[in-house]
């Protein structure tokens, strides 16, 4: 089971190449996260009232098929990873063209930031339940967080 959304590409995904930019994948990935985050409640304007957001540490986008011009996809997103305390999480994101075929998988790791300290921070005691809500990777762990000492 997995968090799915479809897509309308539009013209400018693509490159001179006649196929989606590389970034593109990438703005897609997060369209999902934030729709997901917003079907349960986490919309933007949450997420300032909370005065949190999320931060990339890293992405990684593997290609392995190609996507046309007036192709629509289908984006799945997973849960790979996340901390006890939600500080810490990791999501795998696939998109296939329009035969269904796998086209790109792009994993993401990311952690929450106080927007008016700047620093990193544990997400309020709600984001738990959406993240046991969210669907798992086959190869699901725990992230194991480094003491500070």
């Amino acid at each position: 089971m997995n968090f799915e959304v479809n897509f309308k590409t539009k013209w400018s995904d693509f490159d001179p190449n006649r196929h989606m930019r590389h970034t593109a994948y990438n703005d897609y990935a997060a369209e999902v996260r934030v729709r997901f985050f917003q079907e349960h409640g986490l919309s933007i304007n949450e997420f300032a009232k909370l005065n949190i957001g999320p931060i990339l540490f890293k992405e990684e986008t593997s290609f392995y098929k190609e996507i046309h011009i007036g192709e629509n996809i289908d984006v799945h997103m997973e849960l790979e990873g996340v901390s006890k305390g939600i500080e810490r999480w990791r999501f795998t994101h696939q998109i296939f063209n329009k035969d269904g075929i796998l086209a790109a998988e792009i994993k993401v790791y990311g952690a929450w930031i106080d927007l008016m300290k700047r620093k990193l921070t544990a997400p309020p005691t709600k984001f738990v339940q959406i993240f046991e809500d969210l669907p798992k990777t086959k190869n699901f762990k725990e992230i194991l967080l480094k003491s500070a000492k």
